[in-house]
């Protein structure tokens, strides 16, 4: 049985983080494609191993391999930026540059879900979603 929760994108990271605390080498989510689309970017930027999507339906799940076996998660932090409560934006120009490059953020735009270099690259701004590093 697990809880339905007002803000998934919160559940996700903190599952992320809590798995990275206790040294688990992969979590498992309920499938959204909002979800998936996050753990592309965070695949495509390096900081997951990969990402899995198993079951039908309401089974659903979705796997992230957080590291590399063997190896500790190369996420120092990941912290959600927009909240249900108090959503957050940025104009292409605005979109912060997390640890001097060496995070990301990633952002929703009109274009779908990116990351804060691409949203820059093609000149669109969007919800803050989290940043990574």
């Amino acid at each position: 049985m697990s809880q339905v929760s007002t803000d998934p994108i919160a559940d996700m990271l903190t599952r992320i983080r809590n798995s990275i605390r206790v040294n688990q080498p992969e979590v498992n989510l309920p499938f959204s494609k909002i979800k998936h689309d996050i753990a592309n970017i965070l695949l495509e930027s390096g900081f997951i191993a990969a990402v899995n999507v198993e079951g039908e339906g309401k089974e659903k799940k979705l796997i992230l391999q957080l590291a590399k076996t063997g190896t500790n998660s190369p996420i120092t932090e990941i912290e959600r930026l927009s909240k249900p409560g108090r959503r957050t934006y940025a104009k292409a120009k605005e979109i912060p540059a997390i640890k001097n490059g060496r995070g990301i953020v990633i952002i929703s735009t009109s274009r779908g879900i990116m990351s804060g270099s691409k949203a820059k690259q093609e000149q669109i701004g969007g919800e803050l979603i989290c940043k990574v590093y």
